[in-house]
């Protein structure tokens, strides 16, 4: 791991991973994530040995139950890490023209885009080990230099994998730099020094809210929100039981985090009281602990504790129900109080589905399906670091091309 003693320090490092990161050429970063995928397979007990022992000094920490269940790395959660790296190493450049529509600046003009690294990013994140293996793999495709700031509970899981990636980087002989990871003695001055330095591209927080909202309050970079969990579905009259049930109970279906977990359900008034017990017992059988609660109104006096109950997310398998009058209020609703990464509707009605799509400004809306969130989804381009609510071009997955810029080009003839 790097030592970094000052913010000067820093600003050094920043340059250097970017002078590093400058010269990567597609086919040393393929053999690099190739490489990486074996190094993991055969470092996988140590990596394992490593975290057990985290998990016995975060004991001794009085780590939040929350996040040791985080940071309790699987065998199965490694291997998704690693099938990514393969998976990621089978791609072709990305950083290639792409045509999109742009403005001709005259008649005779070519106009199109090319996609570029961004440059050096920084991921600042508790517990999940695997997301410094799934960041890093994915900004060496992109092109990028990583910064990773892992937290203290995960101390010697995430120190055996940066020595397994300082290990490959140097036996594919590309720059230590273009990797690295802050060492933990630095503590809160690292995180600090992150923040407080305006030459990174972009700043990734994961983790707890109160980490995210620290880390987009305070950064002086560009830095991009994540979110966990406080996802909100509404049930119309004409949509079944069952595929509400299915549809809730496949969002919780994380590994650890459910990401996209839908916690507050919206019942129209016109759904049956029959119905809505159904949907209790249903979720109830799948271990979902659910609330009957009474609807917030959307004053601006609104009782702090209830804010909070609606706005912020539980992660504890908890699942809050309540009746709104009718679709419009339950996307006043949506718009006030969820995480804004990933919201559904359940219905028949196209004419309900479209005004729920067009109203609710959430990053992803999800019609009749489940927003269960997958990091090794099944298309190669779909593979994400986790969820952003912020709205623009850089909403919804985190993916590949959330670390890629997009520079337009046009070509004229040179007749003014």
């Amino acid at each position: 791991m790097t030592s970094v003693q000052s913010l000067a320090e820093l600003s050094v490092l920043i340059r250097q991973i970017r002078q590093a990161a400058e010269a990567l050429e597609v086919r040393p970063t393929t053999v690099a994530l190739q490489t990486a995928a074996q190094a993991f397979r055969e470092a996988a007990d140590d990596i394992l040995e490593a975290n057990t022992l985290d998990l016995e000094a975060s004991l001794e920490m009085a780590v939040p139950e929350l996040v040791v269940e985080w940071l309790k790395l699987t065998p199965e959660r490694l291997n998704t890490a690693i099938v990514i790296l393969e998976r990621l190493a089978q791609l072709d450049a990305v950083t290639t023209s792409t045509h999109r529509p742009q403005p001709a600046i005259a008649p005779t003009d070519h106009a199109y885009w090319l996609r570029e690294p961004l440059g050096v990013i920084a991921l600042v994140y508790e517990a999940f080990p695997e997301l410094a293996i799934i960041a890093a793999a994915l900004s060496l495709r992109a092109g990028n230099g990583l910064i990773l700031k892992g937290g203290h509970e995960a101390s010697q899981t995430n120190q055996v994998i940066a020595d397994v990636f300082q290990g490959v980087l140097a036996q594919v002989d590309l720059p230590e730099q273009i990797i690295v990871s802050l060492s933990p003695s630095e503590g809160e001055a690292a995180r600090r020094w992150l923040m407080q330095t305006s030459e990174l591209d972009l700043v990734i927080p994961y983790g707890r809210a109160s980490l995210v909202q620290q880390v987009m309050r305070d950064a002086n970079s560009p830095s991009l929100s994540t979110a966990i969990g406080n996802c909100y579905v509404y049930w119309a009259p004409t949509a079944p039981v069952e595929v509400v049930a299915k549809i809730i109970i496949a969002s919780h279906r994380g590994n650890p985090e459910p990401v996209n977990g839908i916690e507050k359900v919206l019942v129209d008034e016109k759904v049956s009281p029959v119905a809505e017990r159904e949907l209790e017992h249903l979720l109830q059988d799948s271990q979902l602990s659910v609330k009957d609660v009474a609807s917030p109104t959307l004053s601006s006096d609104l009782d702090a504790t209830v804010e909070e109950l609606w706005q912020e997310a539980q992660l504890d398998r908890t699942v809050l129900m309540t009746r709104v009058p009718n679709l419009s209020a339950a996307i006043a609703l949506i718009n006030r109080f969820s995480s804004g990464h990933a919201d559904c509707i359940v219905t028949n009605s196209y004419q309900e589905s479209m005004q729920f799509s067009s109203q609710v400004r959430s990053a992803s809306i999800y019609i009749n399906s489940s927003p269960q969130f997958q990091r090794n989804a099944s298309h190669t381009s779909a593979i994400a670091l986790g969820m952003s609510p912020q709205r623009g071009l850089k909403s919804g997955r985190i993916t590949l091309e959330t670390l890629l810029m997009h520079k337009a080009i046009v070509q004229g003839m040179g007749n003014l």
